[in-house]
């Protein structure tokens, strides 16, 4: 059973769209979300710097439309993605991906939206300077109390030993002068906020007030909800989760849970690839995983689908 996943923010990497433009309708389909987005998404793929793409207001359509692009070269039949692949989720701003690749929102709708959501954040970032920090190891056990007493936010649950807490950056550098009891290293991430947190409740609002213009279709494949990992089956519960996640924690910890019970063999990871990969070769063993970062990566991925469809 294949599962196909979409990561979120921080992926990007300056000029990651640069080699997928070579291929048949890549162009012009960045060009068409380009205008739906009112961002020239081509140019920030290809020749924006580091700087320029962390800006959320950039980073997650950016993000969005290299998942929807990389997973269109995966079938040749655009109609053989929910025929092939079990299910489907995204963690954090790629669930919006995922929502759109299950058939939930057309690609454009999913573009504007994503502007409105990356806008939004980053607005309600700006009101007070906040960020967001992984920790490796520990006891989530010990390590979730923790960060409590410092007044953070455990915003992303992945599993695999991995938590990402989020707050002010005071309350930042105070975690990593006072690290969990088992945490081996406090690694501060490339976002210009704390995402999934009270900090982003003002985006709530603006992303609700775009979603009443929006008709969801229910999900065409089994797509798994990064709130609570339970699979969703109407389009418009999907869309009232993408909204509401903004402010609620990632978890992607039940999200790999819902996997293994669905029975899950492979997984791949749409461009660009590599964190939700790197998780799920801890957490779920015997698992085949594969992650997208480049075309190169195209025939082993569409050799998985064969084989795991």
């Amino acid at each position: 059973m294949l599962v196909l996943v979409a990561p979120g923010q921080g992926a990007q990497t300056p000029g990651f769209l640069t080699e997928w433009l070579d291929f048949p309708g890549v162009r012009g389909a960045l060009e068409a979300w380009s205008d739906a987005a009112g961002l020239d998404l081509i140019r920030y793929g290809t020749e924006a710097d580091a700087e320029e793409i962390r800006d959320t207001a950039v980073a997650q359509p950016l993000l969005v439309a290299a998942g929807l692009a990389s997973a269109s070269l995966l079938f040749e039949d655009p109609a053989d993605l929910p025929r092939k692949v079990g299910a489907i989720a995204g963690h954090s701003v790629g669930e919006i991906t995922a929502a759109s690749l299950a058939g939930v929102l057309p690609h454009e709708e999913a573009l504007r939206l994503v502007r409105t959501r990356g806008l939004a954040m980053a607005e309600a970032a700006a009101v007070t300077e906040t960020g967001m920090a992984a920790l490796l190891g520990g006891d989530p056990d010990v390590t979730l109390p923790h960060l409590e007493k410092l007044g953070l936010t455990p915003a992303n649950i992945n599993g695999a030993g991995q938590i990402v807490a989020a707050g002010t950056l005071e309350q930042l550098a105070a975690l990593a002068e006072d690290k969990p009891e088992g945490v081996r290293k406090v690694v501060a991430l490339k976002v210009a906020g704390a995402f999934h947190t009270h900090h982003m409740a003002p985006a709530v609002d603006a992303l609700a007030k775009a979603a009443e213009a929006l008709t969801p279709a229910d999900p065409a494949l089994a797509y798994v909800s990064n709130k609570d990992g339970r699979t969703v089956t109407a389009g418009t519960e999907v869309l009232e989760r993408l909204v509401g996640q903004v402010a609620n924690p990632v978890r992607w910890d039940l999200c790999m849970e819902t996997f293994k019970e669905l029975g899950v063999t492979a997984l791949i990871e749409v461009c660009p690839g590599g964190t939700l990969t790197g998780l799920a070769k801890r957490a779920l063993p015997g698992v085949k995983t594969l992650a997208l970062k480049t075309p190169a990566d195209l025939d082993a991925a569409r050799e998985l689908i064969a084989e795991h469809a």
